[in-house]
């Protein structure tokens, strides 16, 4: 059976590729002829959201390993 610790590393890892995905589209957004400063501000919020959650998965995987949830 899977662990809990394991099924909350593939649901932030999913997160965080979605994030970089979607700032990636924001930044075409801007990037194409109708793009707006809106874009631009959507793909960096997107971007600091997901570098917030790397860290956050970082300081979780780090407190595990600590607990011994391998």
């Amino acid at each position: 059976m899977t662990s809990l610790r394991a099924i909350h590393l593939v649901f932030i890892g999913a997160s965080i590729t979605l994030m970089v995905l979607v700032a990636l589209w924001g930044v075409a957004m801007y990037a194409s002829e109708s793009g707006t400063a809106g874009y631009l501000a959507f793909a960096a919020g997107s971007a600091a959201g997901a570098a917030g959650l790397a860290v956050y998965l970082a300081a979780f995987v780090r407190k595990t390993r600590r607990m011994g949830m391998e």
